[in-house]
């Protein structure tokens, strides 16, 4: 069931980076994000009213309440996560508006090879030989998108939007090994409802801060019907990712490198919605970058 649930998140998760690049189109980046934020806790607040008020509207069913409104440790956990996942969002964000997804996405699909290095570093796991071809294809693929990616005038030492790209990606496996942590102590029910309301006070006070006072003079914000499908396709995402960790014979280096999968939906949208360019090199780039989930994932077995 855990893998099943794994791959419903990753295709999931190709629609999210997909409606991420069409709600970003000439958009301000802080006010999307809010908006997300917003729609997102909007999902679960009836699951998080229930909780509170204790009426049981959900009893025997996956959003169960029982255990939804939790003690301090619980809340200051699932407020780190949030810290964390904002993080990556914001650095994310602001990368995939200015970089090609079909640049943005395989780069991302790196992220089970930072949760595996990370295991390594900080939890004392050792990489098998299978996993170090994984690692070693995954790093080869970078070096040859940042060589094609010169196509498009993208520089991926001197583009300051890669940097954001690499933070959000970064962060985005400090997650990973994160959840690994926490997803054994906590419901999923209980980290979705309050991670995203978390996130949403953050996120205010992150746009009445940094973005409000000077909005007239950054890019406009602009509606797009695309910003509740961002929150619509990372919520449930997001619950199945939850729910799939929460299974005790769970991995988390598999169900990090399925996630990773939703390459392969953004790629296509890059390609068919976006009309995105240097597609063959690119190709040849996500090619080398499934091969080496391929040796990380039987290595993991």
């Amino acid at each position: 069931m855990w893998l099943l649930l794994a791959f419903l998140s990753a295709v999931l998760l190709g629609f999210y980076d997909a409606s991420k690049k069409a709600a970003l189109k000439d958009n301000a980046v802080l006010p999307v994000l809010l908006l997300n934020t917003l729609f997102s806790t909007l999902i679960f607040s009836p699951v998080l009213i229930d909780g509170l008020v204790g009426k049981g509207w959900f009893s025997g069913t996956m959003f169960d309440t029982t255990e939804v409104v939790g003690d301090l440790k619980a809340h200051f956990l699932v407020l780190i996560k949030s810290v964390i996942v904002l993080t990556s969002w914001i650095a994310g964000y602001f990368g995939i508006k200015h970089i090609p997804i079909t640049i943005v996405g395989p780069i991302n699909a790196t992220r089970p090879v930072l949760v595996l290095v990370g295991a390594m570093l900080f939890f004392g796991e050792r990489l098998n030989w299978c996993q170090w071809i994984g690692v070693v294809l995954s790093i080869l693929s970078i070096y040859m998108m940042s060589r094609s990616s010169k196509k498009e005038n993208i520089d991926f030492t001197r583009n300051k939007w890669m940097l954001f790209v690499a933070i959000g990606t970064i962060m985005g496996a400090v997650s990973g090994l994160y959840d690994r942590f926490i997803m054994q102590e906590l419901s999923p029910v209980f980290v979705q409802t309050w991670f995203n309301f978390y996130q949403l006070l953050m996120m205010a006070a992150v746009c009445m801060t940094a973005w409000y006072p000077v909005r007239k003079t950054t890019t406009p914000f602009h509606w797009s019907w695309a910003i509740p499908l961002i929150a619509i396709f990372v919520a449930a995402a997001d619950f199945a990712y939850f729910n799939a960790l929460s299974r005790p014979e769970a991995m988390i280096s598999v169900v990090s490198l399925i996630r990773r999968g939703s390459v392969l939906i953004s790629f296509a949208c890059g390609v068919i919605i976006f009309r995105e360019r240097n597609l063959k090199a690119k190709i040849f780039d996500l090619l080398l970058i499934l091969i080496g989930m391929v040796f990380v994932y039987f290595g993991s077995r």
